[in-house]
């Protein structure tokens, strides 16, 4: 890695972060060569990529093939209301842009799919699960997992949200929690339950905070141990977890090893 210029107008921009105690250039240096990938530009994204975008990032990647609606605005802040109709990364990406211009950006327009997913993490550091759907949730924790590209996984609902922060084959991964995606229709997501807004504007902000963690070493991250919010008593609790030695991904003896493999939890259109 290159030495970063830190000249007057950068160190100006970014002092507030050289000043933190063990923070400092050396962490702003690794900050400004890393690559992060968001999946989804909704409100736990929206949240994420809004901060995520100013700290000096190399390269931000975003994928959503969704389009902005007026529904999503309460809690999808880097979306307004001109934006509606608009493809949701086209949207965000205008903002990015104007809160980065010199940043490199990642646009995808597409959904994760078994066929696509493998080729996308593997050109980052890290990715931040900004989506909204199990499927989904399976299929980056089974890449990530099989990629060895470490993923910070969250959801929310009504007025709660968790948090994991995902080291392949060192942490605990989403599946040895959860072995299985629940049956259809089994629980209901936001636009059924509803979600407070301002919960996902928190819980993703926590993703935001554990990626700058693990980028640059410092702190202690959610590693096998779940974060759970609770905005109504404004609790945070931490569940110590485990890693499976029987997990289907990063266990002793897995099934799931290949990118067919991953087509059992395929993202539908």
């Amino acid at each position: 890695m290159s030495k970063l210029d830190f000249s007057d107008e950068y160190t100006e921009q970014f002092s507030r972060h050289l000043r933190l105690p063990k923070f400092g250039r050396a962490a702003q240096e690794k900050i400004a060569a890393a690559k992060i990938f968001i999946a989804g530009a909704g409100g736990l994204g929206s949240a994420a990529v809004t901060y995520l975008a100013t700290i000096g990032l190399k390269k931000i990647g975003l994928i959503d093939n969704d389009t902005v609606e007026i529904s999503n605005l309460p809690r999808q802040i880097i979306h307004d209301p001109a934006k509606v109709g608009e493809l949701k990364v086209d949207s965000a990406a205008q903002r990015i842009k104007q809160l980065n211009p010199k940043m490199e950006l990642g646009i995808y327009k597409e959904r994760l799919k078994a066929n696509n997913i493998l080729g996308i993490i593997k050109k980052y550091d890290l990715v931040i699960d900004g989506t909204d759907n199990f499927a989904s949730k399976y299929l980056l924790n089974d890449a990530g997992v099989i990629a060895n590209v470490p993923l910070i996984h969250a959801g929310v609902l009504r007025f709660s949200g968790q948090v994991l922060t995902i080291q392949p084959k060192e942490s605990a991964c989403y599946r040895c929690i959860f072995k299985e995606p629940p049956s259809p229709g089994t629980v209901p997501d936001c636009s059924e339950a509803g979600i407070l807004n301002t919960v996902a504007g928190i819980i993703g902000l926590v993703q935001a905070t554990e990626a700058i963690k693990l980028i640059t070493g410092l702190g202690e991250l959610l590693t096998n141990r779940l974060l759970v919010f609770d905005a109504l008593s404004m609790k945070f609790r931490n569940i110590e977890i485990r890693r499976d030695p029987d997990c289907p991904v990063c266990g002793q003896k897995p099934t799931i090893k290949t990118v067919a493999d991953l087509k059992i939890v395929e993202c539908q259109d």
